[in-house]
């Protein structure tokens, strides 16, 4: 039987791990490319997820995703030359369709429950996302009962007064663990023994290949709950999550010294 460290506090990305936004992602692309016969694969979609996360760090007039999202936005053009749209034609699409859905998202299954018995029994909880502030309030508006719970412990990925490189940079977790929990974590480019320490006391839950690195690499331990199309695609990184899990419904809080669900 593996044995798990006793875990102190619990990260969360939110995209395609809480909510089921990236079927919205998919659609809205598949729907943009359906009116030239195209669509995209999941060969292209893991492309796609690890461009959205590479971001440098910026100035605080700037916005630390447009690049990324443009990036992206090209990348996936780059697939299908021979149609007549351009790439600013396919943002104004894309960003007009997802806002209109946004609003009514989901949540994935066993969300709710994780969410709400980490908070009954005091477990420090944050989310560290790589969406802009503006879309997570229109994706979690109408989640309030789950989003409530972290009580504005929430990092975006466009909250540039905490500098941060994207994933699978470890940034925005140790960020999440240092600001939103006061966990004594340290800065990404050097870490103490002592901040090792704290570092191997959080737990994270990711649904990307790119969050997964950074979670490791950030010192956690990583739990990693993909989209079973992404198991196809081949991974030639350094970094294993601790644990891959099919749904958040499958996973058992006392294997991490968490507190047990009632039964």
């Amino acid at each position: 039987m593996v044995t798990h460290p006793n875990i102190q506090y619990v990260l969360f990305d939110m995209d395609g791990l809480m909510i089921d936004s990236e079927k919205v992602y998919t659609d809205v692309t598949n729907q943009i490319l359906g009116q030239y016969g195209k669509k995209m694969t999941w060969d292209i979609k893991a492309g796609l997820m690890g461009k959205h996360q590479v971001r440098l760090k910026t100035k605080a007039n700037d916005d630390p995703q447009s690049e990324a999202e443009i990036a992206a936005a090209e990348h996936l053009l780059s697939f299908f030359p021979d149609i007549p749209l351009s790439l600013e034609s396919y943002l104004l699409q894309r960003n007009t369709l997802q806002d209109a859905i946004w609003p009514t998202v989901p949540l994935l299954p066993g969300v709710r429950k994780l969410i709400l018995h980490l908070k009954a029994h005091n477990i420090p909880i944050a989310v560290a996302t790589g969406s802009k502030r503006r879309n997570f309030e229109l994706k979690t508006g109408h989640l309030g009962e789950v989003f409530d719970c972290f009580e504005g412990n929430i990092v975006c990925g466009d909250d540039v007064q905490y500098q941060m490189r994207g994933k699978p940079f470890p940034d925005i977790f140790l960020v999440a663990a240092r600001e939103m929990l006061g966990r004594d974590v340290g800065q990404a480019e050097s870490c103490s023994s002592d901040e090792a320490c704290e570092r191997a006391k959080g737990l994270v839950f990711e649904d990307g290949v790119p969050g997964m690195q950074a979670g490791k690499r950030a010192g956690m331990s990583v739990i990693w709950v993909p989209d079973t199309n992404l198991l196809g695609v081949e991974y030639t990184g350094m970094e294993r999550a601790d644990q891959v899990l099919e749904s958040i419904e499958d996973f058992v809080p006392e294997e991490w010294g968490l507190p047990p669900y009632d039964s």
